[in-house]
């Protein structure tokens, strides 16, 4: 669907689809490009930018754009879109279903029933959302929607914000209040800022142990917001009684991990073999839930993404560039 959308909405444009992913082993494809479209799983570094000469705009079909070196995209003059909100309600619905899938076990039993044939309930009893405190971490469109849906649950509400909205706070009855406040008062977390330099590993060693016991972690923003190792000894020790991850730290190489399987020569590129082993570690825990970073994709979100993306193609075309980064 979105190669046949884009070539439509990009009529009398030369365009070329490719399936697979950008990167060193592919950049010849584009060599002759002056515009790229890519996703988050294309790490736009300093060498792919060198080894395509005429390169002069990026358009990424995400709202994060930390896989494209911006900085150096700078000193190229070359200028870079992202698609700066689509999802909103798609994201936090998802927060949702990973919350509710371990609040009540649903991954659990159903994986007895169907391997075991086994009916025993005594394992799966869950716990209800009503009452329970949640603690927002990111109030934009998406942190929004969230506390919405977290509201419509009878949940009490809690938010961190660095810009918080005060008139949407007391439109929905609730509180912003500081992070140390939200990690010691929570009973669920959910993440939902944007990944940047100040906020790697906002969830800590420092603030994992401060937390409630028995809390609940949800992320569905960006990896890097956690420390991996943190979160791993958290979960060990009880503090932390479950996690729902559509995102992991360093999941880019995670995905990349077959192709070193088939290609040993590739593994040099790996940045961090740790973070991917705690990775592994994280995705066989029992109350651990591992989805590979389809929060955002839904048909409504990715018609969003596909007419944004192709708005920003055409604006830099007519040079009436639109929701630039850099």
């Amino acid at each position: 669907m979105e190669q046949a959308v884009l070539a439509q909405l990009l009529t009398g444009a030369d365009v070329s689809f490719y399936e697979e992913k950008l990167s060193e082993d592919n950049v010849n494809l584009a060599k002759d490009a002056e515009i790229i479209s890519v996703f988050v799983n294309s790490e736009i570094s300093k060498d792919i930018i060198d080894a395509l000469p005429n390169l002069k705009f990026i358009a990424t079909r995400s709202t994060g754009f930390d896989h494209i070196d911006i900085d150096y995209c700078g000193t190229k003059r070359i200028k870079v879109s992202n698609v700066p909100a689509y999802g909103s309600y798609t994201v936090a619905e998802f927060a949702f279903a990973l919350l509710l899938n371990l609040s009540r076990k649903i991954y659990g039993a159903y994986h007895n029933l169907r391997e075991g044939a086994d009916f025993n309930i005594f394992s799966l009893q869950g716990f209800d959302l009503k009452g329970k405190t949640i603690g927002v971490i990111g109030t934009g469109k998406i942190g929004k929607n969230v506390v919405k849906i977290a509201k419509g649950f009878s949940m009490n509400v809690l938010a961190f914000d660095p810009y918080p909205d005060m008139n949407f706070a007391k439109e929905n009855n609730f509180e912003y209040k500081s992070l140390a406040e939200i990690v010691s008062q929570s009973d669920v977390i959910t993440l939902h800022a944007p990944y940047t330099k100040e906020n790697y590993h906002l969830i800590n060693k420092e603030n994992i142990s401060k937390m409630k016991k028995g809390v609940y972690l949800i992320n569905t923003a960006r990896g890097e917001l956690v420390d991996t190792d943190a979160l791993i000894l958290g979960l060990k020790e009880g503090i932390i009684a479950g996690a729902g991850l559509d995102v992991l730290e360093g999941e880019r190489e995670l995905k990349e991990e077959i192709e070193i399987l088939s290609f040993p020569e590739k593994a040099e590129r790996i940045k961090d073999y740790k973070t991917l082993l705690e990775d592994r570690v994280l995705i066989d825990m029992p109350n651990v839930i591992v989805t590979p970073h389809i929060a955002f994709y839904s048909k409504e979100a990715e018609e969003e993404i596909i007419k944004m993306t192709a708005d920003n193609i055409k604006g830099f075309i007519s040079n009436v560039p639109i929701n630039l980064v850099k």
